[in-house]
């Protein structure tokens, strides 16, 4: 070729653009393709199924009242249109208020026959919207009875912790950080770890960066930001859980699943854990699948937790750290399992794949 003169174009492909089209987007990203679009539609029909209508449903309820009052304002709250109560009768005002601060109900009402004001009790710490909404309902029926209702806020979300959600994306926050992390680990060096050692090295890495995060959380919505009261050695120890049970969570996904194991995390903890976890609205306000599947998720037994230490002494914990924990084990043992069977696999395919003909 004659220098400086421009290189002339090959031939046209013999397969045309349909040839360049498959060349360009394999089969395999085609099915990832066709995944990321499923997870969108999952991620919107989630969301807005959960969140576009919340509606207080079977809140747990107390009433304190004289014998002859309490039955009566027992039967007329609970049969209320769409049963948004679920009342039951208190002995007295100190147990109502014990009541709520161990979270086995959401509010009260202190009835006194003999004046005509009555005292309703919420707790805005375990979120604001469901003690604006008891306000408000319970406002409407005495209002019907001729009577009035004040407001006592037993367990009051921080002055900077606006509608109660600073606990909720907190939680969010470690949660990004374990499935992220795990995904990184995925990315860099395989999605199935080579051997169970190398997968108790990524463990061991998510464990650290649980660590750390989990302190740095507590420490930006604490002493940094006054967002959230408590003891920020509680808030580290829970966020280091959360960070861990989602990584660990994640990279069994991984190890069973390979790639798509991060599509699948994202799909428990982004779309179906997030809207469910009682952030927004508390479970009392959320439709009944998305009820019955928070408390069983990281994001919803994380944020549960949070606000219990946050501001209701630490109280009706066990649960959501079971719920945690066994997130955790189970994403050990999984991880460790498909290790082991990954590597079982492989002297076998080597051994075919290095075979002589026959």
């Amino acid at each position: 070729m004659t220098q400086g003169m421009p290189p002339t174009a090959g031939p046209p492909s013999p397969h045309g653009f349909p040839a360049e089209v498959r060349d360009a987007v394999t089969p395999r990203a085609t099915l990832l393709v066709i995944g990321v679009v499923a997870l969108q539609l999952l991620f919107i029909a989630s969301y807005v199924g959960a969140l576009h209508d919340p509606k207080p449903r079977d809140v747990p309820f107390g009433v304190v009242a004289p014998a002859a009052a309490a039955g009566p304002t027992v039967t007329l709250l609970a049969e209320l249109p769409g049963s948004p109560l679920d009342p039951r009768t208190v002995p007295d005002e100190a147990s109502a208020r014990d009541r709520i601060l161990d979270r086995t109900i959401d509010g009260a009402l202190i009835v006194d026959p003999a004046r005509p004001t009555d005292t309703l009790l919420v707790a805005s710490g375990g979120g604001t919207a469901l003690a604006t909404t008891l306000e408000r309902l319970v406002g409407a029926v005495d209002e019907t009875r001729g009577r009035t209702v004040r407001t006592v806020d037993v367990a009051p979300a921080s002055s900077q912790d606006f509608n109660g959600l600073s606990s909720f994306y907190l939680v969010v926050g470690w949660c990004v950080g374990g499935y992220l992390c795990a995904s990184i680990l995925a990315i860099s060096t395989g999605a199935r770890p080579a051997n169970p050692r190398r997968a108790v090295i990524r463990l061991g890495a998510m464990a650290l960066v649980a660590v750390v995060g989990g302190l740095g959380g507590a420490i930006v919505v604490g002493p940094v930001l006054g967002a959230l009261p408590g003891p920020v050695a509680a808030l580290w120890g829970l966020g280091a859980l959360i960070t861990f049970a989602v990584g660990a969570a994640t990279l069994a996904l991984q190890g069973i699943f390979g790639i798509v194991g991060i599509g699948l995390a994202i799909l428990l903890v982004v779309i179906a854990g997030n809207p469910s976890a009682g952030g927004a609205f508390p479970y009392p306000m959320l439709p009944p699948f998305w009820q019955a599947i928070g408390p069983a998720l990281p994001p919803g037994a994380g944020t549960w937790a949070a606000r219990s230490i946050a501001y209701f002494r630490g109280n009706a914990l066990t649960g959501s750290l079971l719920v945690l924990s066994a997130w955790a084990l189970g994403g050990i043992l999984l991880t460790l399992l498909a290790a082991g069977l990954h590597r079982g696999r492989r002297p076998a395919q080597a051994a075919t794949a290095t075979a002589p003909p026959r």
